[in-house]
């Protein structure tokens, strides 16, 4: 399973340029559409769910992606919209083997020439081991 963060990705460019964005040019969801969209025309056998979504529309704008994990503000305020919703995007599940496979050189390359792959990834690592120390602390004091 991949998890994008779509609000994250969205605070970091809005940080980085000063700029407000529409469902429609978000990079945030920009970003989980080229994740479904390599899912699937790649065959890889995993399922796309984004999270962390900031707005309807940015939940409206991934119509269609496998899985979606949805505040329940979001989803308070979804219930209480008119009319339908239909699929913005494609399933995200893959099927078949990948056509084009990416070398690690190759993805590693473009890796290092995403800032906000890079800031978000490496911030993502330093709070998953600060929140193991703090798990480990946890767990040591009610075992005491």
């Amino acid at each position: 399973m991949i998890s994008p963060f779509v609000g994250r990705v969205t605070d970091w460019y809005k940080k980085e340029t000063g700029n407000d964005y529409t469902p429609e040019n978000d990079p945030g969801v920009q970003f989980v559409q080229g994740v479904c969209e390599r899912a699937n025309q790649g065959g890889y056998d995993t399922v796309v769910m984004g999270a962390s979504f900031r707005t309807t529309g940015q939940v409206l704008a991934l119509a269609g992606c496998p899985r979606l994990t949805i505040s329940p503000a979001l989803l308070e305020e979804l219930d209480a919209t008119e009319g339908s919703v239909s699929a913005q995007i494609g399933s995200g599940e893959g099927s078949g083997k990948p056509t084009e496979p990416l070398s690690e050189a190759a993805f590693r390359w473009g890796h290092n020439q995403d800032a906000m792959a890079n800031d978000k990834l490496a911030e993502g690592i330093r709070r998953f081991h600060d929140d193991q120390l703090e798990l480990e602390s946890l767990i040591d004091k009610r075992l005491g």
